[in-house]
């Protein structure tokens, strides 16, 4: 399977390439938080999508009918196609997919319909709110807009459920499908959505910009939450090396499930991706970490990358730093960085972070120009959900 386009949206950019020279110079889309005013909640900083005004972006009609999440997802599939090369329409309609990963759901909108019906009463609830927060709205849509009538789903894992998304699109590919459109994006930066993720105890709660996010560092205080993500087209390799298109191709992946309280399996994980990919660890030229920012969690992470790989290796990078988490969009996010990565023979690096945990070797001041070829993305989910998958450069 290869990855044709890219439909980058995120608070590194409204591109694929905007994103990239974001990521390379380091310029952190983090900041304090304006969807609302969060003064009177202990997170204030969140990594939001800037110059994003739906009605701009996407047919107008599909504004007040979705959610701020599925607005950024209509135009990265918008965004992935052209960069495709792909018109939908000269397709059949039943040879091309949608697949897409969510955390959240329409979370803003579900707010807004939550106090009309509490605030004015059942009159003022609208009838979009039975299908806009519905995790598989942005699937829906993405296939209804563009007539793809393939099988369509949703993955809901939190943030490695970007991951299992591409690798289901990789099953479909193998029967009757041609195409897949999958990714995702999450926007959850909503005083109700905010609420939900204070629970886990693993926000940042810091006000400066340029510490609130550390993943891999002995300062780690917890993680900035983001929105937006990546829109992917996955093609079947042979049809993609017909038109001479393609960023990368997705060689293996692996799913896992860590119940709190047992052993991790993030490892294990590992292993089984590579195996997938038939591809030793000394193959792998670098590591794009999911990077929690809360030291037992990052401390998991590092000891499985030691684990599989060897004691510092492989080049480590978690350039989510930059965007914040984004949930059902991170891994995609990160999967396109890490092509981008591929194309250019650049390792990003990790900004901010100034005393790395052992173990393994965090790429940090500046990218590292290495001419990676096989890159393993990692990603894991509050609840104990983690994905692995890896990605390799195409033959010319």
């Amino acid at each position: 399977m290869v990855i044709t386009g890219l439909g980058v949206v995120a608070p590194t950019g409204l591109d694929a390439e905007e994103h990239w020279s974001a990521v390379l110079s380091g310029k952190s889309g983090i900041g304090r938080i304006t969807r609302f005013d969060p003064s009177g909640y202990p997170v204030v900083l969140g990594g939001e999508v800037p110059d994003f005004t739906a009605k701009e972006r996407i047919p107008q009609r599909l504004v007040p009918q979705t959610d701020h999440w599925t607005h950024m997802a209509l135009y990265g599939a918008e965004a992935a196609l052209g960069d495709a090369g792909v018109d939908p329409a000269e397709r059949s309609e039943y040879e091309m997919a949608v697949v897409t990963s969510s955390s959240s759901g329409g979370t803003e909108f579900g707010q807004n319909e939550m106090s009309g019906l509490y605030g004015k009463g059942p009159g003022w609830v609208g009838v979009y709110q039975s299908i806009a927060w519905f995790y598989a709205a942005t699937t829906g849509q993405i296939s209804i807009r563009n007539g793809m009538r393939g099988p369509c789903g949703v993955v809901c894992a939190e943030q490695a459920g970007g991951l299992d998304a591409i690798g289901q699109a990789r099953r479909l590919l193998r029967d009757d499908v041609r195409m897949v459109v999958t990714g995702g994006t999450d926007a959850s930066l909503c005083p109700y959505g905010l609420v939900a993720q204070m629970q886990t105890g693993l926000l940042s709660e810091s006000e400066d910009t340029a510490r609130a996010y550390l993943p891999f560092d002995a300062d780690a205080c917890g993680y900035v939450p983001g929105e937006g993500g990546a829109i992917l087209i996955a093609e079947r390799g042979e049809e993609a090396a017909e038109r001479g298109a393609g960023y990368g191709a997705v060689l293996g992946y692996a799913s896992g499930f860590e119940p709190p309280g047992r052993p991790s399996s993030l490892a294990r994980t590992l292993r089984r991706a590579l195996d997938d990919a038939r591809v030793d660890p000394g193959d792998v030229d670098a590591v794009f970490a999911d990077g929690m920012g809360d030291l037992r969690q990052d401390r998991i992470e590092a000891d499985a990358i030691a684990s599989v790989f060897g004691p510092g290796a492989v080049p480590v990078t978690a350039p989510k730093v930059l965007s914040g988490r984004l949930y059902g969009g991170g891994a995609p996010l990160d999967v396109a960085t890490a092509l981008l990565g591929i194309r250019d023979g650049v390792v990003p690096h990790t900004p901010g972070t100034t005393r790395p945990v052992d173990g393994i070797d965090l790429v940090r001041d500046q990218p590292r120009e290495t001419g990676p070829r096989t890159v393993l993305v990692i990603a894991r989910g509050y609840g104990g959900f983690n994905a692995a998958l890896v990605l390799g450069a195409l033959e010319r």
